[in-house]
């Protein structure tokens, strides 16, 4: 199928070729058949991937700060290699579509095969679209006016905050199509309206809907304020402009009455004047989008919907609100059409709303068949020669992307496949990194036989499920740390690998791998002693509500993350943990669970103390590692520079760059899988480290010691 897709380093907008979504539980698979370009953020997200790279710079100083903080960790090639990839990455454009329903996924009430709807989808020919984020459309609305739901709900969220009663008047700063929408229902509200922009043919769209107007180039918006409202100011002011200046807001807190409301949903400079607010005790809010839901995981991906009764409007609400004003015509945006384009011309598409000031409500137009394999050829097979792998990779996220799809295709690995649910992501690492067909049904790879390994980088509750289907498929498998996120997945695992004793399974504990750890090892070979050793994590804060904090989908972050660490001292002592005794930090912080320090005994005598914080400055190195051991010591810093004291003939080991044993640990699975042998890493041994994690966390909640 096609999808419109923006290239942020080059500036190339293309309707590209990628495989078709599946549809998910949960969702609604929606074959498009109008999309409207946002004249206002597409055209940012465009100029802005036209920039040059100092420009690019200038309009984030956020972001470059981030990248100074990562130089001072990670060095200056890794983090130029990691801003160039995320610049390389391809970026879906659009969120404004109508189309019908082609099939429901499991869970979903209310919708059918056939039903019109509209929704946040993307320009593409066919979406999966969460089923809280679409909008059955009533018969007297077509699609193409459907199609201006989604900012017709972003202009109504924004009225909601201003609390509009009859007889008010408002002033809506900036008339694109959000502005205009916002006219016409502050209309419809029974207020009236002046609209400000400097385009005149918009202003005359304005004043037919019933409002007063001003241009800024012909006269003062504050002015013609003060004499519309005969100096008695403004009840407040809609700000839907998009502008870098600070005197939108400015002029809109003088044309406001005391205690009046400006609420922006457009992106002006905010550099506000304490004066300006103080005297008029003026309330500001900034819009969030469609409404409550937005941002929100559970509501928006999971379904979950906000009790009516508390919560009257939601996002779905106010696409519903939305269509049924279309319906009843409070509401008109045929007016606003300017300009159709087929998705196949959405390069023109994108030159109009950029070079062409007329253009307002852009339409992309779609074929009633598009084409819907879940595969993309990229490139034609090649023959896999001797000592070369076949592998399929799942998962074409952060991780695949900055770490996995790099090293691996320097392995003797022959990359048949990438799978993930994000079409457009699949066919881009498959482009890059020449692996023959992008796909959005990983099951196209269990099934193929030529398929040596399956390479598993997906969200940590789906490892134990696809483990087990790749197991029992015959493949080989490589996962992404961790190996499972409960006991009864563990339990699964070992299940399904017991039944294909003949295939590998592989954890993806790197550090082991990094050559650091390799002298480590050969340092440390001749002890006498057991070892004891501190491991140090600066993690890193995530917000409270992301993914892998929660236990049924990341299973947090000591299991879905420390174990790294806690196998790596397995690893160094050459012994499997026997005690785990763990204490996180007290109440505070709105996360406890990523600050812990977790004891270790091992089997061997030695003991270690795995340090996991989530609270320290991003530029302190992220980890740190001390050994010592009959009488010396050694100390790693974030895996760039080895030290020891007491050690005779060695005193200091570096490498160029960070390496944590990505490459070396993938080459060595790869080299396994074609030429055979035993596991990397025995089963026994990855499960021991796996339940470590489940002990920590046991003990850190019941303040015991736990003996594996």
């Amino acid at each position: 199928m096609k999808q419109v897709l923006q290239n942020l380093r080059s500036g190339r907008t293309e309707a590209a070729s990628v495989p078709a979504p599946l549809c998910r539980a949960g969702c609604l698979l929606v074959r498009n058949t109008r999309t409207l370009i946002s004249a206002g953020t597409e055209r940012m997200l465009v100029e802005f991937s036209k920039a040059s790279l100092v420009a690019k710079a200038r309009s984030q100083p956020d972001k470059v700060r981030q990248v100074l903080d990562k130089i001072k960790t990670d060095g200056l090639t890794a983090t130029l290699e990691a801003v160039f990839r995320r610049l390389d990455e391809p970026l879906p454009l659009g969120y404004c579509a109508a189309g019908v329903v082609e099939a429901v996924g499991e869970g979903v009430r209310g919708f059918s095969p056939g039903d019109r709807v509209a929704t946040n989808a993307s320009h593409a020919e066919l979406a999966c679209v969460p089923v809280n984020l679409c909008a059955r459309i009533g018969e007297e609305v077509t699609d193409e006016q459907a199609a201006f739901t989604v900012p017709g709900a972003v202009a109504l969220q924004g009225i909601r905050l201003l609390a509009p009663a009859l007889g008010e008047r408002f002033v809506v700063y900036g008339l694109g199509v959000i502005g205009l929408i916002g006219v016409q229902l502050l209309r419809a509200s029974g207020c009236d309206v002046l609209g400000v922009d400097l385009r005149d043919d918009r202003l005359e769209l304005a004043r037919a809907w019933g409002a007063a107007a001003v241009n800024p180039n012909a006269a003062s918006p504050l002015d013609r304020a003060n004499a519309w409202t005969r100096n008695s100011g403004t009840d407040g002011v809609l700000i839907t402009a998009t502008a870098q200046t600070d005197e939108i807001v400015h002029n809109a807190a003088r044309m406001c009455r005391k205690r009046g409301r400006i609420v922006l949903v457009g992106a002006v400079g905010l550099n506000l004047r304490r004066s300006d607010f103080y005297e008029k005790e003026l309330t500001f809010q900034v819009s969030c989008s469609y409404g409550p839901g937005r941002h929100d995981e559970k509501y928006e991906q999971g379904g979950h919907d906000y009790p009516f009764g508390f919560v009257r409007w939601t996002e779905q609400r106010n696409f519903q609100a939305v269509l049924e004003a279309m319906r009843t015509r409070r509401l008109v945006v045929d007016d606003m059409v300017t300009h159709r384009f087929g998705i196949d011309a959405a390069a023109d598409a994108y030159r109009k709303i950029t070079d062409d000031p007329s253009a307002l409500g852009v339409i992309l137009e779609y074929s009633d068949a598009p084409a819907a394999a879940p595969s993309v050829q990229v490139r034609r097979p090649d023959a896999a020669g001797a000592g070369t792998a076949v592998v399929g990779v799942i998962g074409a996220g952060n991780y695949s992307r900055a770490t996995l799809m790099p090293a691996l295709r320097r392995t003797r690995a022959a990359i048949a496949y990438v799978a993930d649910l994000q079409g457009a992501a699949a066919r881009h690492l498959a482009d890059k990194y020449r692996a023959e067909q992008a796909v959005t049904d990983y099951q196209l790879i269990l099934d193929d036989p030529r398929v040596d390994a399956v390479i598993v980088a997906v969200r940590h509750d789906l490892h134990a499920r696809l483990i087990c289907e790749a197991l029992s498929a015959g493949k080989h498998v490589f996962v992404e740390k961790p190996l499972a996120t409960d006991a009864a997945d563990l339990a699964r695992v070992l299940a399904a690998a017991d039944k294909a004793p003949d295939r590998l399974v592989m954890v993806g504990f790197n550090r082991r791998f990094s050559p650091h750890t390799v002298r480590l090892r050969e340092l440390l070979a001749e002890r006498s002693q057991p070892l004891c050793m501190t491991v140090t994590v600066n993690a890193g804060e995530l917000p409270a509500d992301h993914w892998t904090h929660d236990p049924a989908v990341g299973g947090g972050r000591i299991v879905g993350e420390a174990c790294h660490f806690i196998d790596l001292m397995v690893h160094l002592a050459g012994a499997e943990v026997r005690t785990v005794a763990a204490t996180m930090a007290g109440p505070g912080p709105a996360v406890r669970e990523d600050k812990m320090s977790i004891s270790i005994g091992l089997a061997d005598g030695s003991v270690a103390a795995v340090n996991y914080f989530a609270n320290g400055p991003r530029d302190y190195p992220k980890e740190t590692l001390e050994v010592f051991s009959d009488g010396r010591v050694l100390k790693l810093d974030n895996f760039r520079r080895l030290r020891g004291w007491g050690f005779a003939g060695f005193t200091k080991f570096k490498t160029r760059r960070q390496d944590k044993g990505h490459r070396a640990e993938l080459a060595a699975f790869v080299d396994r899988v074609a030429g055979g042998g035993g596991p990397l890493i025995t089963l026994d041994e990855l499960a021991n480290v796996t339940r470590a994690t489940f002990a920590a966390m046991e003990s850190a909640k019941t303040a015991r010691t736990i003996t594996l």
